[in-house]
């Protein structure tokens, strides 16, 4: 059973007497990896933090709607640019999140071997996290989260903070971790890295969904001046 669709009907969040996001109104439902795309300062990771739970709304309603919406908590993920690292070893990084999950210990073994083993960790998984480069940190950051085996993985910025080797790693992985029928919802600024990646985009401006369609409608043939003005690398007020 699934917990999507998610639904948002209406949403706004204000702070200080400003709307941060502006009575916004989507359906994620399961499938193509959905891309939050928008200039800095849109709401992007403010939408994400809100579709996770981490924040409620001002006003309107953030509903999980499939027939598993009741464990929604337990069935979704999220990843930070900036991810924490526990001070403990690579392993036992991984090891943590599914002991809080109840996981059966020797499936928590064949599950962290994999994860290591898919994400390039395996040599160091005996090392300190808090040791290992930026990129192998984010690689870490999302063994963790694969090895819950979620249905939703939210994804803020995820290699905003990475070169293009490392970038290109984690791309790589996320594509996996699609493939495993995890559906991706991840905000980015990167055109480029929105064309690689992206099977559905949202596009926000000023904390409203300016558009809403797939990549190639957007790329080509955007409906709106902010859209066209952010794709031809214009200033976005």
């Amino acid at each position: 059973m699934s917990i999507l669709p998610l639904i948002l009907e209406e949403v706004s969040v204000q702070a200080g007497g400003r709307a941060l996001l502006d009575r916004v109104s989507l359906e994620i439902g399961a499938g193509p990896k959905t891309v939050i795309l928008g200039p800095n300062g849109a709401g992007k990771s403010l939408l994400l933090r809100l579709c996770h739970g981490l924040i409620g709304p001002t006003d309107g309603r953030v509903r999980w709607t499939g027939p598993d919406a009741a464990r929604s908590r337990r069935r979704q993920g999220m990843v930070f640019q900036k991810p924490v690292m526990l001070r403990r070893s690579v392993r036992a990084n991984v090891a943590y999140g599914l002991r809080l999950h109840k996981v059966p210990s020797i499936e928590r073994g064949a599950r962290i071997g994999r994860v290591l083993e898919r994400t390039g960790l395996t040599g160091v998984a005996n090392q300190s996290a808090r040791v290992l480069s930026v990129g192998e940190q984010q690689r870490l950051a999302l063994a963790r989260v694969w090895a819950l085996e979620p249905e939703v993985l939210f994804l803020d910025e995820p290699t905003a903070s990475l070169d293009p080797s490392g970038t290109g790693a984690v791309e790589q992985i996320i594509q996996e971790i699609h493939e495993g029928g995890t559906k991706i919802v991840m905000t980015t600024h990167d055109l480029a890295q929105a064309r690689r990646v992206a099977e559905e985009v949202i596009f926000l401006h000023n904390g409203r969904v300016a558009e809403h369609s797939d990549p190639v409608a957007f790329f080509t043939r955007p409906e709106s001046e902010a859209a066209s003005a952010f794709l031809d690398g214009r200033l976005l007020w």
